[in-house]
């Protein structure tokens, strides 16, 4: 399955077959390289809140499961981000870009191999985020990020959606020697990338975006 450039996807996160994060990416192109997605500051986004409104990082993990959640309409308030899903790794790159497209960092984002799904009018990939993430900066130094999350949350092995953390430890050392040596994708590809401008602003979330996860 191939998504044709320009169309319009649901980029959807799942924790224990539940959507908690969704935003709405739109392809840039998809190749043997990967599917390049491109993620505005502004794009509709769907989130997992508490009912009080506070998201999983406003609270410990022993409080976040025990409180009551609802799924809310919103908006991405970060920065312009270009996304590249390679395939059937545990991984994805982003390029991260400052104002005035200026390119800032890649993010390294562990995370179980993407599904695809094309239901006609709405389509998109499906995946699990592993929270232990790969800060790299334009001089390709890099450090990990969310350590201490990763490891607070396994100490609830109920809850929690990551089950073999060896393997996302493993997957993050896999990508380390690609950063250190400049190769592709931290070779500098794509750090100008500026979108068509012949897209407009993706203003709703579609109906479907509840389907059930793919695969």
């Amino acid at each position: 399955m191939r998504f044709a450039p320009g169309r319009v996807l649901l980029h959807r996160h799942f924790a224990r077959g539940k959507v908690v994060f969704a935003p709405l990416v739109r392809v840039v192109s998809d190749d043997e390289r990967g599917l390049l997605l491109w993620m505005p500051h502004g794009t509709p986004v769907i989130r997992e809140l508490s009912a009080d409104g506070d998201g999983l990082r406003d609270m410990s993990f022993a409080e976040w499961i025990q409180v009551e959640k609802k799924i809310v309409m919103d908006v991405h308030r970060g920065p312009n981000i270009l996304k590249l899903v390679p395939p059937g790794v545990a991984h994805s790159v982003w390029w991260l870009f400052g104002p005035g497209r200026h390119f800032a960092a890649w993010y390294v984002n562990l995370e179980s191999p993407s599904e695809r799904w094309d239901d006609g009018d709405v389509a998109g990939i499906d995946l699990t985020d592993f929270d232990l993430d790969i800060w790299v900066w334009p001089d390709r130094t890099w450090e990990w990020k969310d350590e201490d999350e990763l490891t607070e949350r396994l100490g609830f092995p109920d809850h929690y959606w990551v089950t073999h953390p060896e393997s996302v430890w493993a997957e993050g050392r896999r990508v380390v020697p690609a950063i250190e040596s400049g190769t592709f994708p931290f070779d500098g590809t794509w750090c100008d990338f500026t979108p068509d401008p012949e897209w407009g602003p993706i203003t709703s979330v579609p109906d479907g975006w509840n389907r059930p996860k793919a695969g």
